[in-house]
């Protein structure tokens, strides 16, 4: 393969994990407002009878936070090849059915990932047309959706390269001297 080839596979890399890691980041910051959230309005309750309350709408803030923080973990999850694994077989099969599996589960979550992007688009969508709102807050349910969406579509396009990635890895021949394959590759973890 030619030098360019090389330097546009690294610039593309560098891409899915700094998107996967800012997507991540953001997921991150919104667990961090529920946290506060969730204190203030337990902190609230608690102090009742000196005239504070709870945050009005705090579980409606939780739910579209969370909602969101979740789906912004799984791409950075998924580049970094944390989903759980089962080895029980495998571990004896060598680099290249592993590859080959690798190969295979990385089109099945693409797959997935690409149907939780495709509903949550359509839920927004038929949210935003029925203008629903939340009880309390009264802000819109869309929004919710929408948040959660970019989540899933970085997860699709981080599951996509880490296809691109594993086909890589199933035709590049074992580093010499390398028993279990590439670094970082299917046979080392």
């Amino acid at each position: 393969m030619s030098g360019n080839g090389a330097k546009l596979r690294t610039g593309l890399d560098r891409f899915v994990e700094r998107l996967a890691f800012w997507m991540a980041m953001a997921g991150g910051a919104a667990l961090i407002a529920a946290l506060v959230i969730t204190v203030v309005s337990i902190v609230g309750r608690g102090l009742i009878a000196a005239g504070l309350g709870p945050i009005p709408g705090d579980f409606e803030l939780l739910e579209a936070g969370t909602a969101f923080a979740v789906l912004a973990f799984m791409g950075l999850c998924q580049y970094h090849r944390g989903h759980v694994t089962v080895d029980l077989f495998l571990a004896r099969a060598g680099r290249r059915p592993n590859a080959l599996i690798d190969v295979a589960a990385n089109l099945l979550m693409t797959g997935a990932a690409g149907v939780i992007t495709w509903r949550l688009f359509l839920g927004m969508l038929d949210k935003r047309s029925y203008g629903e709102t939340t009880f309390i807050l009264q802000f819109p349910i869309w929004w919710s959706f929408a948040a959660a969406l970019a989540g899933a579509a970085v997860f699709t396009v981080v599951c996509a390269y880490t296809v691109l990635r594993s086909l890589r890895e199933a035709t590049q021949d074992p580093a010499p001297g390398a028993a279990g394959g590439t670094a970082g590759g299917p046979a080392s973890r």
